[in-house]
């Protein structure tokens, strides 16, 4: 029975955990999927890699509203594709090839279960005894409860995010089920490379944990764009002659959408019951997420977890952090470095939607902060009421930060072009406790941007001072 100082399940940001401060370990590290985690492989940079040539097609469709017009474009789906994976696959094999490497970690390259507190068994048979174990196992996406749908099955034509960038061609329809962010970056790219793409979501809105005016104003973008049936679910589906045959349910009451590919982005579930938590002892919240405590520990001593498996955030800066933390809380555990070990600190997580427009957020929602009685102002700025958003002729982008009366920054939530970089000084200002005037007022704003959008939106807070 191999005995380890330290088990790490998890190839993603687990990875990232073998700092200099743990030199001299010896480690085990279990992977059975694609090395190097979700991020890599098949989640934020991939995606994020096809939604470049989606954007540039958007842009030239776009571009008639500026005076230049092209020819429709050529779309070479084999050439997208490899030049994403041509990227992604080497980096892939060079991270498993150095572990391998490594004389002092033992990488198994096959999936492991708990059969007790710091006890594993593999599912070649073999059982691993260890000291300290960190799970970084992820999670998975999920079907959809219908016959049919419910696994991923790229053979007829079933796809989850995992699958769906891999195609060996592009079909000439795809019914794209969810309205999370995954769900609409993909139906962003495949509209755009010309697919005739239907976004069925059973809500009223898209992107329904966004700032209320945001996930309207995307909702009314994306009509536009495709195909978009809201407050409709998909009720049953029949495959025949290479044909997809769905019963969706809506507003006007039941249809059939016909398409040759369906891509299931109805949200993803922690690994927990694949690695048989509960018989480690490890306690778990009701959607099966390990329980951490503010230290990335779990229930059971010498056991920490992060990323996806245990966080509220499926989101890889997150999981990072996390990683930062345990990595740095173990060596203080083993008397490597000096305490005192590093705690959650609460500092505003935030997120990206790479769809078209982008959409980026921290914070609570106008909705939440009044629900939850705190007092607070706010400020939205139109992009296009900024100079450079003259030059754009943008006239669906904002930003809207949401401020405490003191001048502490509490959210800011934005939809239009660049989105997910425009919102960062915010992000700064929120994490460091700095004051909204002091933040437009104590730097030059390059004129005229794009980021005179933050610096006009800081200034038209009411605030007192």
């Amino acid at each position: 029975m191999p005995h380890h100082d330290l088990v790490i399940i998890g190839s993603g940001s687990g990875n990232s955990l073998l700092t200099p401060e743990l030199e001299g370990l010896d480690v085990a590290l279990v992977e059975k999927g694609t090395f190097g985690g979700t991020c890599l492989n098949v989640g934020c940079i991939p995606t994020k890699m096809f939604v470049l040539p989606a954007d540039r097609v958007v842009e030239a469709e776009d571009a008639a509203r500026l005076g230049v017009t092209f020819a429709p474009p050529t779309v070479d789906w084999p050439a997208i594709r490899d030049r994403v994976f041509g990227r992604i696959d080497p980096i892939s094999r060079g991270g498993e090839e150095y572990r391998r490497s490594q004389d002092a970690v033992t990488l198994y390259r096959t999936r492991a279960r708990f059969t007790g507190p710091r006890t594993l068994v593999l599912d070649t048979g073999e059982e691993l005894t260890t000291e300290r174990v960190v799970v970084a196992s992820g999670s998975r996406a999920v079907g959809l409860a219908v016959d049919g749908l419910t696994d991923v099955d790229p053979d007829r034509g079933v796809h989850t995010s995992d699958t769906v960038m891999r195609m060996d061609e592009l079909p000439a329809r795809m019914v794209v089920v969810g309205g999370g962010f995954v769900a609409c970056e993909m139906a962003h790219v495949f509209s755009a490379l010309g697919v005739h793409v239907t976004q069925v979501q059973r809500s009223g809105r898209l992107l329904m944990a966004e700032e209320l005016e945001v996930s309207q104003r995307y909702t009314d973008i994306a009509r536009e764009r495709y195909d978009l049936r809201l407050s409709t679910r998909v009720t049953a589906a029949e495959h025949g002659h290479g044909t997809w045959r769905l019963a969706v349910e809506g507003p006007d009451g039941e249809d059939h959408l016909e398409t040759e590919t369906v891509l299931l982005a109805v949200g993803r579930r922690p690994n927990t019951d694949l690695l048989d938590v509960v018989a480690g002892g490890l306690d778990t919240h009701p959607d099966g997420r390990l329980v951490v405590d503010a230290q990335q520990r779990t229930s059971v001593p010498g056991v920490w977890a992060l990323g996806d498996i245990s966080s509220v955030h499926q989101l890889k800066h997150v999981a990072n952090g996390e990683a930062r933390t345990v990595a740095h809380n173990l060596a203080v555990d083993l008397g490597r470095i000096p305490g005192p070990p590093l705690e959650d600190d609460g500092r505003p997580v935030p997120h990206a939607v790479f769809g078209h427009p982008q959409v980026a957020s921290f914070g609570p929602t106008a909705a939440q902060l009044r629900s939850d009685g705190t007092e607070f102002v706010s400020y939205t700025q139109q992009v296009g009421d900024v100079a450079y958003g003259w030059a754009l002729e943008d006239t669906t982008g904002l930003l809207t930060i949401h401020a405490a009366p003191d001048g502490r920054l509490l959210a800011a939530h934005a939809l239009g072009p660049q989105a997910s970089s425009i919102i960062q000084p915010l992000i700064q200002a929120a994490s460091f406790g700095q004051h909204a005037h002091d933040v437009c007022r104590g730097q030059y704003w390059i004129h005229p941007a794009l980021a005179e959008v933050v610096e006009n939106a800081l200034l038209g807070l009411p605030l007192g001072r």
